[in-house]
């Protein structure tokens, strides 16, 4: 139980992560990938909630210009 409540919230990280970038503009992954310097295979995970470190998740979150409260605000 407790490993499936773990996948489900990196799951909401994940689609959180995907919500930013529908939020800026970018309809397509790879672009915005692209556009921000990032890896498009890696940032592809990221939007599919594969496990990831505090390190990326700040890089999304400084490529947004938001904070980290901000970014956990609707995650429950």
């Amino acid at each position: 139980m407790i490993k499936q409540d773990k996948l489900h919230r990196i799951k909401l990280i994940g689609e959180r992560v995907k919500e930013l970038r529908i939020n800026s503009g970018y309809t397509s992954y790879e672009t915005f990938a692209v556009d921000k310097g990032l890896d498009r295979k890696h940032y592809w995970r990221l939007e599919k909630g594969s496990n990831f470190t505090l390190s990326t998740l700040i890089r999304i979150c400084d490529i947004h210009n938001i904070s980290l409260k901000e970014f956990f605000k609707d995650i429950e």
